[in-house]
């Protein structure tokens, strides 16, 4: 099977469908490896980089090469799309990590237990809930709100390895989620899946709203997000004022 990918800012992205990427990750998981596509070997990072995301890749060394060393990154982002076709590439639609992590647990069997680890006190608790809700056979052996401090990863480790997950959910925020992710994953056998989810167990429990469906579609969800949280006026103009110009930038050295 041929790897179609593109390259923003230094950073690979793979193009694929929604439904293209759950069917990945199912067979990760089935089989614990994927030779013929995946360079890695029985274990899989995957990642969902948005625009913000390649904005600090592209300062942060460390944070570029665990982007570049994943088995699978997903576009979630509208900016993506925009800026591959400004570059002459092509991705074939915007990936969310909320909707992937859904609907991949939505067609999880009882034999693929899952754990949940970052997000506030109790959120992960809350979002295991509604994902049992969609699929009552999936398998929740644990959750934990931790923090991606090296202080508490002997904590977190132990606690993963008693429950002995085949997906684990990581939601501590980019980079520190993947940063932790491409640390820790080697030690946690079980595990064939660690995805970094960012915000989504705050979007299943409920803490956090998503912007309306029409918004989300034509790429104005930064809006919403905005309006709600106007704090997040710094992040929002780097994924939607910095990294075009990035790009623009370095397609104009080209």
């Amino acid at each position: 099977m041929e790897r179609k990918t593109v390259t923003l800012l230094g950073v690979r992205i793979d193009a694929v469908t929604s439904r293209q990427a759950v069917e990945l990750m199912l067979n990760m998981l089935e089989s614990g490896h994927l030779k013929r596509f995946f360079h890695a070997g029985g274990q899989h990072h995957v990642m969902t980089p948005n625009s913000e995301m390649l904005v600090e890749a592209s300062h942060n060394r460390q944070f570029r090469k665990v982007l570049n060393e994943t088995s699978l990154n997903i576009p979630d982002s509208v900016g993506l799309l925009h800026m591959a076709r400004l570059t002459g590439q092509k991705l074939p639609e915007r990936v969310t990590g909320v909707d992937t992590v859904r609907t991949l647990c939505r067609k999880l069997s009882r034999h693929h237990p899952v754990f949940l680890l970052g997000a506030g006190e109790g959120i992960a608790e809350k979002a295991a809930k509604e994902l049992k809700k969609m699929n009552t056979q999936l398998q929740v052996v644990g959750t934990h709100s931790g923090s991606p401090r090296d202080e508490d990863a002997e904590e977190i480790i132990n606690k993963i390895k008693e429950a002995k997950p085949h997906l684990l959910l990581v939601a501590f925020g980019a980079p520190d989620q993947d940063i932790w992710i491409h640390k820790h994953l080697k030690g946690l056998p079980s595990v064939r899946v660690a995805i970094g989810v960012g915000g989504t167990f705050d979007f299943l429990a409920r803490k956090q709203k998503r912007a309306p469906l029409w918004m989300r579609t034509v790429g104005l969800e930064w809006l919403g997000r905005l309006v709600r949280e106007p704090k997040r006026i710094g992040r929002i103009f780097r994924a939607v004022v910095v990294f075009p110009m990035l790009v623009l930038f370095r397609k104009k050295k080209l």
